[in-house]
C-alpha cells in the first residue's frame, strides 16, 4: 500500500533532523512499546515515549522524538504508526 501523503515537510526542514510525533491512543500499558517496536524497524534508536493520560484515563499521549532523514520517512512513520490498533491519531 504506497498512499502518498503530499506533505511539505521537505519544504521545511533540513534532514537528517530530530522530529516530534505525538501519538493519541487507547490507554494500554502495550501502547508505548508498541510505538517504540514500530520505530525501532523503520527509524532505529534509543527512544524515551512521555507518556501523558488524558483527563478521563480513557486516553493516552505519547510524545516521541525520532531522527528522521526526508520527507518520505516522516511519512512512512504516520502510516505505519497509524496502523497501530491502539492508535487513534498521529500528529
Amino acid at each position: 500500500m504506497n498512499s502518498q501523503l503530499n506533505t511539505k515537510f521537505d519544504e521545511y526542514l533540513e534532514f537528517p533532523c530530530r522530529f516530534p510525533f505525538k501519538i493519541l491512543g487507547l490507554a494500554d500499558e502495550r501502547l508505548p512499546d508498541m510505538v517504540v517496536e514500530v520505530l525501532q524497524q523503520y527509524a532505529p534508536g534509543d527512544y524515551s515515549p512521555q507518556v501523558r493520560p488524558s483527563s478521563k484515563g480513557t486516553y493516552h499521549a505519547i510524545t516521541i522524538q525520532v531522527t528522521v532523514n526526508s520527507k518520505e520517512h516522516i511519512e512512512t512513520l504516520y502510516q505505519k504508526l497509524g496502523e497501530l490498533e491502539l492508535v487513534k491519531y498521529v500528529l
